[in-house]
């Protein structure tokens, strides 16, 4: 019997009359063969080229198709990689053009709702909501700006600062916002109120912003609701941001002491007796007192960038960071359970500031 030749076997191996050594090897072969088959009338496969010149050139041929395919692809690849390296090039940077103003939170005595400051159409007007932030609702609508509002520990007003022609004035309202009342003369320009822990008295101050940037002297009064009668506090220096503690017995407060140093300092209720309770060389106000009156919250600049929330024992003693916030995080209060104080954080962008509304948990002593 005449010994085969290898195209003769090759021949075979593509006809499938015998079996090939490796399956992967047949599959590449019988596919490479299939695209040179032709039909004939009868739809039965028959060969285009056999001849044995083929089957010897048909390794080369294959391989230079490969090649070709793999230099198609890189070429390709670095096509799309230039491509995208121009859209890159191409990418300008985006400028933030609308800002919102939300600020000076309040919790109602229940926990439940906070009162707060939004800016709308250039006015400082006041809304609730939920302490989860749902359910807004605005209470002010007039043509003046509203500041620093304080729910009543008895639940049914708000005091805040009501800013009109007549200059900056303390005022009181039932919580829907009706019923707004003036409680100082026109003649005083008043800012940050709070209420006393009976709700019949409210505590704050004169205007220390009179001439800014210079700070002028300012002091610390009371006005009873009952009868508008107004009683002086603390009148030496410059003092703002006063808060009596929950059993009345003393009082909270910022001084400026200097050029540029601000200290949280205590006094008896009465205003007497006053004690620097942080000493600090940096920047510390916006003091508000713990629920159980046991600690004091405050806001300083003493990370070197901005300004965070700290809260400290009532003496002044283990002073520690709350929230770590980038930008200008102030008015820090407390929630009813005095497990999680409630701030606004302000943060320039682009060509202006946001300022939103931040709650924090307390950290473990």
């Amino acid at each position: 019997m005449a010994k085969k030749t290898n195209s003769a076997v090759a021949i075979e191996q593509i006809d499938g009359m015998i079996p090939t050594s490796s399956d992967s090897q047949l599959s590449t072969i019988c596919h490479a063969d299939s695209s040179r088959r032709s039909f004939s009338k009868d739809g039965s496969a028959r060969r285009r080229i056999n001849h044995p010149l083929f089957f010897s050139f048909f390794p080369l041929t294959f391989s230079r198709m490969t090649s070709r395919l793999t230099s198609s692809f890189l070429i390709l690849t670095f096509s799309l990689s230039v491509a995208a390296a121009a859209a890159d090039r191409a990418i300008s940077i985006p400028v933030q053009i609308t800002h919102a103003q939300n600020y000076d939170p309040f919790p109602s005595p229940d926990g439940k709702k906070l009162v707060f400051i939004s800016m709308i159409s250039g006015k400082e007007q006041l809304f609730t909501m939920d302490a989860n932030g749902s359910n807004v609702a605005q209470l002010t609508r007039d043509d003046a700006d509203h500041e620093d509002p304080a729910w009543s520990p008895d639940g049914t007003r708000i005091a805040f600062v009501l800013i009109n022609k007549d200059g900056h004035r303390i005022a009181v309202m039932k919580t829907d916002g009706s019923n707004v009342e003036v409680l100082t003369p026109p003649e005083q320009n008043t800012i940050h109120p709070n209420w006393s822990s009976d709700s019949k008295r409210v505590i704050y101050c004169t205007n220390d912003d009179l001439e800014p940037p210079k700070k002028n002297s300012a002091q610390i009064n009371a006005v009873d609701l009952a009868t508008k009668k107004i009683t002086p506090l603390i009148t030496d220096g410059i003092n703002t941001y006063g808060s009596w503690s929950p059993d009345m017995k003393h009082i909270a407060f910022r001084k400026i002491i200097g050029d540029g140093n601000s200290e949280v300092f205590l006094a008896d209720g009465d205003g007497s007796n006053l004690r620097n309770l942080t000493n600090n060389p940096f920047f510390d106000g916006w003091p508000a007192w713990s629920p159980d009156g046991r600690k004091i919250a405050f806001a300083a600049n003493r990370r070197g960038h901005g300004y965070q929330i700290f809260i400290m024992d009532a003496d002044g003693g283990n002073p520690r960071l709350v929230a770590n916030t980038e930008g200008r995080g102030t008015a820090p209060r407390w929630s009813p359970d005095g497990k999680s104080i409630y701030f606004v954080n302000c943060v320039e962008k682009d060509y202006g500031t946001d300022c939103e509304i931040l709650t924090a948990q307390i950290p473990p002593s």
